[in-house]
């Protein structure tokens, strides 16, 4: 089970077909919307399919439930360790929970920045540059929930104070009414529209016949969009536009892993194919050209994807390198939800930005268990 989207499942599928030649084993590929990706419990997946494209801040979630097979099998780890030092940033650390190795990156994503070079002669390199296109209503920002949310950490992470992993107060107060307010005025400056937006809706906006659309500053970035002759417009993408003062550092992490079930009963022929699709060479070659994003250094640097994805790689591998890793414990889907829930709330209904902050927090500490009680079984 991969993603419905060409970059989610295109290359999904054209590398097995080349596996079946390669091994022998066939491997059929059904997908999900990008929305049920990002909130779909993964131990109905694992019931049902043997290979399982994940997001990162699920792997408490499925630790806890034990639906995952663990990738760290004994006698693979020069493989593992090639894959470790082709991570884009901290791609594959990021499916590393409790000491175990619970996908392998294949997919790299961050919030990065879109624009139109057809329509400005360089991408906005800070904050304030962007919002002036964005007061004369030439950019967009998506906000459905989770990207109200994901906004939130990167600008967190860009002035200098991202969210905390760990229970205790998940953002830093002051910090998180001066985001909330950069949110608010930006908010108010670009379509109500987005608030019911995702990157696709958005990256499809800019890209169509006739857009007025230049800029995108925080958004997921899809190299299908800077393909030529993929849409009317080709789009560009490029590193997040400062809003501190430390370059274009905390972004929050995205991209896909690819895991197996606990409950295959080809458990060792999925873990296979795994490593392959996984590894730098076929992440570069076949991954690559039939249109995925791959998760491997090796694609990021090479000169051949680059040129046919404008240096979609190039242009944003900074972002990538500087990303935060989002929260990962048994919870944290929930809380995902919620706290993009409550931020979009307060920017409809201008609530006042220390209250939309303490929310956030009081639903972050509420996503862990519960302390057990002296003599208490939580078993």
């Amino acid at each position: 089970m991969t993603w419905s989207h060409p970059r989610g499942y295109d290359p999904m599928v054209a590398c097995s077909a080349l596996w079946k030649e390669r091994a022998g084993v066939a491997i059929e590929w059904d997908k999900r919307s990008l929305q049920d990706f990002e909130s779909f419990p993964v131990e109905e997946l694992a019931r049902a399919y043997d290979l399982i494209v994940i997001d990162h801040p699920h792997v408490g979630q499925i630790t806890a439930e034990n639906c995952l097979a663990p990738l760290d099998v004994a006698g693979r780890e020069p493989e593992r360790a090639a894959l470790a030092a082709g991570s884009v940033g901290q791609s594959y650390q990021s499916y590393r929970w409790q000491g175990r190795q619970w996908a392998f990156p294949i997919d790299a994503a961050s919030q990065v920045q879109a624009w139109r070079p057809d329509m400005l002669a360089a991408q906005p390199t800070s904050w304030a540059e962007m919002h002036e296109l964005a007061r004369q209503g030439r950019a967009l920002l998506p906000l459905r929930p989770p990207h109200s949310l994901m906004t939130f950490y990167t600008l967190a992470g860009n002035l200098g104070r991202p969210a905390s992993e760990g229970p205790g107060y998940h953002v830093n107060p002051a910090t998180g009414k001066q985001v909330f307010e950069m949110m608010r005025e930006i908010a108010a400056l670009v379509d109500p529209a987005c608030l019911g937006m995702d990157p696709i809706a958005v990256l499809e906006e800019m890209a169509k016949p006739g857009s007025r659309i230049a800029c995108a500053p925080l958004i997921y970035g899809y190299v299908s969009y800077s393909i030529a002759g993929s849409r009317a417009n080709r789009l560009a993408f490029a590193d997040i536009p400062a809003a501190g003062n430390a370059g274009p550092v905390g972004s929050a992490l995205g991209g896909t892993g690819v895991s197996v079930s606990a409950f295959s009963k080809a458990k060792q022929a999925a873990i296979d194919f795994a490593y392959w699709i996984a590894s730098g060479d076929v992440q570069r070659g076949p991954y690559a050209s039939a249109g995925g994003q791959p998760g491997h250094a090796a694609a990021w640097g090479d000169a051949a994807v680059n040129a046919a994805a404008g240096d979609f790689y190039r242009n944003t591998r900074a972002t990538l390198e500087g990303a935060w890793v989002r929260p990962r414990h048994d919870g944290y889907m929930a809380f995902q939800q919620a706290a993009s829930d409550r931020i979009n709330l307060g920017l409809t209904e201008k609530h006042d930005a220390g209250r939309v902050v303490a929310d956030l927090n009081r639903l972050f500490l509420e996503s862990f268990p519960a302390p057990a009680l002296p003599g208490m079984d939580r078993r």
